[in-house]
């Protein structure tokens, strides 16, 4: 009796251990290393900065020179050609990348058209910019949507502020999928406003994003340290600073960090604690 009550203990044992090893094992195997939605976060954030970018250039010197690849003339160039419906303070304004890729000076492949209408001056408090691309593509990923940046004047700091809403989708490149974006953002301007140059402007955004992922996953996301972002050459393809909250459904939030100024394509993503290095699109 005591040699079947031993053997039975030692079934038991083992059906024991067997269940603790393969609850630890699935547990491993269920660790969220999932950074894929920081990064499809990322690529629409970015689509949306360089609109704004493109807006900022026109509204501020009717070229995009810092997108061409040459600069033959004030207005056109083997990337962009720049056309007006009228020099008035109200305006449209065409930006033209052709149908082929060009390389620009930013590192990024560009073709299609951009269509910009302005309310007022630039720099005039109310003025409205919607941003509509037609046919666009960055590094063949197609943005389409709409976007408006509208001027609220100055505030307590003397900074120039714009508010800026996008709701744009992003066909990635192969068959990848679509990012859908939804944010509004506040951009405050740093540095470089009382230079014509815009290269050596800074800003700092702050807001809020909602949308889906590439895999269909909706997320959320709030920027808890101001953005920002420096114009420069070699820095204005990412963010330089800041963190934001990424909330994927049915997930851990994601803590992004651009980073402390360095002008690269890394940043940081913590999720229950472990850090990931990922590099921006």
């Amino acid at each position: 009796m005591k040699t079947k009550q031993f053997k039975i203990g030692i079934a038991i044992a083992a059906i024991a251990f067997t269940s603790i090893v393969s609850s630890c094992k699935k547990k491993t195997e269920e660790k969220d290393t999932d950074t894929t939605s920081a990064s499809d976060q990322s690529l629409a954030s970015t689509s949306v900065n360089d609109l704004t970018s493109i807006s900022d250039e026109v509204g501020r010197s009717n070229s995009v020179s810092s997108f061409k690849t040459s600069e033959s003339s004030a207005l056109l160039s083997s990337c962009a050609s720049v056309s007006f419906d009228t020099l008035a303070a109200a305006k449209t304004v065409t930006v033209n990348f052709g149908t082929t890729n060009c390389l620009c000076n930013d590192g990024r492949y560009r073709r299609g058209i951009l269509k910009l209408n302005f309310t007022g001056r630039y720099r005039d408090s109310l003025t409205v910019i919607t941003v509509t691309p037609v046919n666009y593509f960055v590094n063949d990923n197609q943005v389409l949507g709409l976007k408006t940046i509208k001027n609220k004047g100055h505030n307590a700091a003397n900074h120039l502020v714009y508010e800026i809403n996008a709701n744009i989708s992003v066909i990635k490149a192969g068959g990848a999928g679509t990012v859908l974006w939804n944010s509004t953002r506040q951009r405050e301007w740093l540095t470089g406003e009382n230079t014509l140059s815009w290269l050596d402007d800074t800003y700092a955004i702050t807001g809020n994003a909602s949308g889906t992922s590439a895999s269909g996953s909706s997320f959320t996301s709030v920027i808890t340290s101001p953005l920002i972002r420096n114009m420069a050459y070699a820095c204005r393809r990412h963010f330089t600073a800041g963190t934001l909250e990424h909330t994927p459904s049915g997930k851990a939030t994601r803590y992004i960090n651009y980073g402390s100024g360095a002008c690269d394509d890394q940043a940081t993503v913590t999720i229950n604690g472990n850090v990931y290095n990922i590099t921006l699109p």
